[in-house]
């Protein structure tokens, strides 16, 4: 059959966990480059939709076009790992050394990926800065509606950015696992792009998404500072998209059905011989 029932999905999950966890910082960066720079593309091509057709769902129905490209290709996306490698880590599969080591050299590998995309995207529309192109204009107001937008709100905008990255990577997450539910390439396209819309298209808060669209918007003329990005955005959404992948997606996962893997695993208890003598039992 081509669908992967849950309980070997969260197996899966595990052992995922341990392969990102145990790459090379060779494979970890340029996996992670390639994830950054392709989740640029499939952003500028939603803004682009959203643009062509003044209606946001469309942007979103093609935004998972990316996702789709970095697990087929077996990228890395820093934001997918957060459900799977504290998996490994509970399962004693790898160390939280090891987890974080990961983390920290994807996000480079994200940044730099992210960042080369920006300044290329640039060239490219407005002929090295003699065309005005709308789309760049819709970067650098969502970054600035990212950052300072928040800023404004003070706390209450912390909380706000925080909540929305859960909720993001719930769904991010869940489009990383639905992939395993299947072994069709069909399936798993089909099975991941249903979260993927779903978060998009409600404007939650992506950490490797706004790699892209926040650096870039400063490179195009934003009136956001470093530590803005830092403060008001990139930390409390990569903190809450950690909160969402692990609890939500890992942890709920792994606890309702890890425990039916081990009891299918587990050897049938073994009766002892017996004999009867006599009328009567004996253990041999």
């Amino acid at each position: 059959m081509d669908y992967i029932k849950p309980e070997q999905v969260v197996e899966q999950m595990i052992q995922a966990g341990e392969n990102k966890a145990n790459q090379s910082v060779k494979d970890m960066l340029i996996r992670g480059f390639l994830g950054g720079a392709i989740l640029a593309f499939a952003t500028t091509l939603a803004f682009t939709a959203t643009a062509q057709t003044n209606t946001g769902l469309v942007g979103a129905l093609v935004f998972p076009v990316g996702f789709v490209m970095i697990i087929l290709l077996g990228l890395e996306l820093v934001t997918g790992s957060f459900a799977l490698i504290p998996l490994a880590v509970l399962s004693k599969r790898t160390t939280p050394s090891r987890m974080l080591r990961q983390f920290a050299w994807v996000i480079l590998g994200h940044l730099i990926g992210s960042v080369a995309y920006a300044a290329l995207f640039y060239a490219a529309v407005t002929n090295f800065g003699h065309t005005s192109n709308a789309i760049v204009q819709t970067i650098i107001k969502a970054a600035e509606t990212k950052t300072n937008g928040y800023a404004a709100l003070g706390t209450d905008g912390l909380l706000a950015v925080f909540i929305k990255a859960i909720l993001c990577n719930w769904m991010v997450t869940l489009g990383a696992v639905m992939a395993m539910t299947s072994q069709s390439t069909t399936g798993k396209i089909i099975a991941m792009w249903l979260p993927i819309l779903t978060f998009f298209a409600q404007g939650f808060e992506h950490a490797v998404v706004n790699m892209f669209v926040i650096p870039a918007g400063m490179l195009y003329g934003a009136n956001v500072s470093f530590g803005g990005w830092w403060l008001w955005n990139q930390i409390p959404v990569l903190l809450g998209n950690f909160v969402g992948g692990v609890l939500f997606t890992g942890m709920m996962l792994y606890f309702t059905h890890s425990k039916k893997t081990k009891a299918q695993e587990a050897p049938a208890p073994q009766k002892e011989p017996q004999a009867a003598f006599d009328g009567k039992v004996i253990k041999l």
